[in-house]
């Protein structure tokens, strides 16, 4: 780890004068952080993950908002079951994931030919 990128960071933490800095910024610092001091920057690492996947930068591309999603899940899972907000950030990951992966559109399993045929094969009830 490169001691220099963490007093960087821990600067840039320091002088932003807000108890969560969001944003790209935010995402460099606390990912840096993190490997420094899961149990400190852990949860604010999944909190700013979830948050910037809604961020305009990501509205078109559902892999990447995934992709933090799945970020910030692993990140709330590796702080200790006593970080007092690992519970909080675990829900919070865990429920925008969910809500992400229930927006995408439902994959079809068939092309309409073979589900058109495979719908015509199905028996039908008779009345």
């Amino acid at each position: 780890m490169d001691q220099d990128m963490v007093v960087l960071a821990r600067v840039r933490l320091l002088s932003a004068n807000r108890r969560v800095v969001r944003g790209v910024e935010g995402l460099w610092i606390y990912r840096l952080l993190t490997q420094v001091e899961p149990e400190v920057y852990g949860s604010k690492l999944a909190y700013v993950l979830v948050e910037e996947s809604g961020s305009p930068l990501v509205r078109e591309l559902p892999e990447r908002r995934l992709a933090l999603l799945d970020e910030a899940v692993e990140a709330a899972k590796a702080l200790s079951t006593v970080n007092p907000y690992r519970a909080k950030m675990l829900a919070r990951a865990l429920a925008a994931r969910q809500r992400e992966l229930e927006a995408r559109p439902a994959k079809p399993h068939a092309s309409g030919q073979e589900h058109q045929a495979a719908v015509l094969d199905e028996p039908r009830e008779l009345e």
